[in-house]
């Protein structure tokens, strides 16, 4: 079957010029003339993916996406800016609205079929993605129908690539609900004057957010991606809802935060009383664990482990160094490659 592409574009030549690329390119083409009739087509044929302009008479590219995301049917197909602005504001609002890329105008035709089919892709990875976490969800969720409900949920949601760096979500921002890791890592910090603390690594299948959803809080610390990194929010009303309707999840929710604070606990301990070089072990090991791999290794940076340790990074330094001439890590880079995981574990105090 031949993937479908609405093009909303008011400018006819522009118009009928993508129609005539991607029918060359074997693309099952739908045309609007403007935002409102867009919208109504969409809604109607859903397509595989959206180009729209953001300039328009009677509804532009920006209603045009929030009019979208109204809908559970269409909130979730792909949408691509078409752009004669190229200022870093314009992009910006698209790009924080929901889309999912721009082209800016003029563009040739392989630039514009690269963009279809790397969203395209990207799509079909998305549902992969979503497919492997589900199936690692149903050991954890014991019934079917409240498994199904959680499918439902995220089959509704768009995935988000958060850049290395980026801020998910900021300590004291209103809890809208839970994000699942779907790829990368995700560190949790906690801010003190200059300094900070890291809370908690995460990876893939992991989530973020519960403290806040079940106490119904803002947000107790704030969310970075360590590096390139995919995640999908489930709205907190869903959230809830599914929670009161499935006692089991509700049940497994609770471990998981259990196990959230149980861990917060054991690092404050180690703040408190552990001496520098059981405190990096334990870090390391907790980083180690958190990779769910099977390479003994993980990445991080020194000031990340600092944070996470509650060191100075010159003490870091100094202590992976002795670490690596006693045999239980390499180091290259960021990258830390655990030698002797047991030793480390029986670290002295």
């Amino acid at each position: 079957m031949k993937q479908k592409i609405l093009i909303i574009e008011d400018h006819t030549d522009i118009r009928e010029n993508i129609v005539e690329i991607l029918e060359l390119a074997d693309y099952d083409v739908l045309e609007a003339g403007n935002g409102k009739i867009g919208v109504e087509v969409a809604i109607k044929e859903l397509p595989d993916l959206i180009l729209c302009d953001i300039m328009m008479p009677e509804l532009d590219g920006y209603g045009v996406l929030y009019l979208l995301n109204k809908h559970p049917e269409t909130m979730v197909i792909p949408l691509v800016f078409l752009t004669a602005k190229a200022e870093m504001a314009d992009l910006r609002k698209g790009m924080d609205l929901g889309a999912d890329d721009y082209l800016t105008k003029p563009f040739d035709d392989m630039e514009l079929l690269h963009a279809i089919e790397g969203r395209l892709k990207k799509r079909e990875t998305q549902q992969r993605f979503y497919n492997d976490s589900l199936n690692k969800l149903h050991t954890l969720f014991g019934k079917k129908d409240g498994l199904e409900e959680l499918k439902k949920i995220i089959d509704e949601r768009k995935d988000r690539l958060f850049k290395k760096k980026q801020v998910i979500y900021y300590e004291g921002d209103k809890g809208h609900g839970l994000f699942l890791v779907l790829k990368g890592r995700v560190k949790t910090i906690k801010a003190c004057d200059d300094r900070e603390l890291m809370t908690g690594v995460y990876a893939a299948d992991h989530y973020l957010g519960i403290q806040a959803v079940l106490a119904n809080e803002p947000y107790g610390d704030t969310a970075i991606a360590i590096e390139d990194s995919v995640l999908c929010q489930l709205p907190k009303d869903k959230v809830e809802n599914l929670l009161n309707l499935y006692p089991d999840i509700a049940r497994e929710f609770i471990k998981l935060l259990s196990n959230d604070i149980k861990e917060k606990e054991e690092q404050l301990l180690q703040l408190a009383y552990f001496s520098v070089r059981k405190r990096m072990a334990e870090t390391i090991l907790r980083l180690y664990g958190a990779e769910d791999n099977q390479t003994r290794s993980f990445k991080i940076t020194r000031q990340d482990l600092a944070s996470m340790a509650g060191m100075a990074i010159e003490s870091v330094s100094r202590t992976l160094a002795d670490f690596r001439t006693e045999g239980l890590i390499e180091k290259k880079g960021s990258n830390i490659c655990l030698l002797d995981p047991d030793r480390l574990r029986k670290m002295k105090n």
